[in-house]
């Protein structure tokens, strides 16, 4: 059952002239992406054709180490990838990417994104007597490129045809033999920009990567386009080019990291500017502001900023926990929160205080961060969420799957602020989220604030919908 919003993927490949250590500079990347995906990763090198892989289930200095990256050893191309699951399960067979054989060549692919269409193709694809090893999208979309790849004169062509078929949300890598290829789904729901590093390319979802790297950001990829980077530099294909694009607004809100850069939007100045919409729509007299990190964090500091209302740090994170802590027991599963989070008593004891996260989902999460605030002193608790209501699922890469676990669909905001026990409580207005990135080349998905959707999406689509087909047939 879902307890909140949790990270997506996060992709990262590079092309360069010569043999280099790729895979150390893939592993790097993939550690400043880390906060996109903290269930498996994996990393691909090709080193003149011949591909060396290795992928595992947990966080990337848990799945390689030294002996590890050298046994990959150097090439020319690497692609790599860290995965939070919105379809599949947690398991080494679903972590990415997937490294697949054929006739026409090797090719290794890695994905962010859910399509809507996956299961009627899978379904397709089965009946063909195509073999699936995992449970995920990914691999749905190696068949839909193989495919076409038996009948087109390059890889490119092929996933060009491909991109015809597969439908939803997807920021792609392609690795060949001799070409690294990215693709951004024409509404454009994931981001995925491009840069360059000394005699070569990286491609990444977010400019982070780069950073971590020493790459130079040179642009975002428009919807719908397709780039190849081979040794000839980089070539641009824009056939299915042509919407102004729908980008996830909750990548400024939560998913991103506050350094990155998306269509030409700085996400921490995003995040200012939800908290002065805050201040704007919801203000309170309250003595300090505070934020639940880390996403709340900078949009407090807006609402702090904007309101005159002094800003504080009211909680300390203990950063040393992964999503894979064990909680044995009903009373330990209950003081988790403690174990993660916890309030700091002397800049909260005595005061009103205002608390500034990215959203609420169920509400039991938000109820023990108000009772932690309580505990510490805190006379007056008032909530503000950086953005709207969750009212709807998401069918393309975030983890709200069932109207029936969102609090905001069973509860109005008054019995919410009761069910949490804070003193009041106030949500981002979707006028407001959609001004978020300023001025921004492209519009936002809102869909599961609005239950209006840019694309057609289907009836019933689970995070576990091919684990529930595959014990249907048992």
């Amino acid at each position: 059952m879902v307890t909140g919003i949790h990270e997506e993927c996060g992709v990262f490949g590079i092309y360069t002239n010569k043999t280099s250590d790729v895979a150390a500079q893939t592993y790097v990347s993939l550690y400043a992406l880390q906060h996109r995906g903290q269930e498996s990763c994996g990393i691909v090198v090709n080193d003149d054709g011949v591909f060396s892989y290795h992928k595992d289930v947990g966080l990337v200095n848990q799945v390689f180490d030294k002996e590890t990256l050298e046994r990959l050893g150097k090439g020319n191309i690497a692609i790599g990838h860290v995965r939070y699951s919105t379809t599949g399960n947690c398991n080494a067979s679903n972590a990415q990417p997937l490294v697949v054989r054929h006739i026409k060549g090797p090719m290794a692919i890695a994905h962010n994104g859910n399509l809507t269409n996956a299961r009627e193709l899978r379904e397709q694809y089965e009946n063909k007597g195509m073999i699936f090893h995992s449970t995920n999208d990914t691999e749905v979309i190696s068949y839909a490129i193989t495919e076409e790849r038996l009948r087109a004169p390059s890889i490119q062509a092929a996933l060009e045809k491909a991109m015809y078929r597969i439908k939803g949300a997807y920021s792609l890598l392609v690795m060949s033999p001799t070409k690294l290829i990215a693709a951004r789904d024409p509404d454009g729901f994931r981001p995925l920009c491009l840069g360059k590093i000394d005699d070569g390319y990286v491609v990444a979802s977010e400019t982070c990567a780069f950073d971590s790297i020493g790459a130079e950001y040179i642009r975002d990829l428009k919807p719908g386009e397709m780039i190849v980077i081979d040794k000839n530099g980089v070539n641009s294909i824009t056939t299915h080019c042509g919407k102004k694009g729908t980008i996830c607004v909750f990548e400024y809100v939560y998913f991103a990291r506050p350094d990155s850069v998306i269509e030409g939007s700085s996400v921490h100045m995003a995040r200012l500017r939800a908290g002065k919409y805050l201040w704007r729509e919801h203000p309170v007299d309250a003595d300090i502001v505070i934020g639940v990190p880390d996403s709340g964090l900078d949009a407090a500091l807006g609402f702090s900023q904007e309101s005159g209302i002094p800003y504080g740090i009211g909680f300390i994170k203990n950063r040393y926990i992964g999503r894979t802590f064990i909680q044995p027991s009903q009373t330990e599963r209950t003081n988790s929160v403690k174990i993660k989070l916890n309030a700091i008593s002397s800049t909260v004891k005595g005061k009103r205080v205002v608390m500034i996260d990215d959203s609420i989902v169920r509400g039991t999460t938000s109820g023990r961060i108000v009772k932690l605030l309580r505990d510490a002193g805190a006379k007056e608790v008032h909530i503000r969420i950086s953005s709207p209501a969750f009212i709807a699922p998401c069918y393309f890469g975030t983890d709200i799957d069932s109207k029936e676990n969102l609090i905001a669909c069973k509860m109005t905001n008054e019995e919410i602020c009761e069910y949490i026990g804070a003193d009041s409580l106030g949500y981002l207005s979707v006028e407001s989220v959609k001004k978020l990135a300023g001025n921004s080349k492209c519009d936002f998905c809102v869909g599961c604030f609005t239950e209006k959707y840019p694309i057609e999406v289907p009836k019933d689509m689970p995070k576990d919908k091919f684990e529930s087909k595959i014990s249907e047939k048992k």
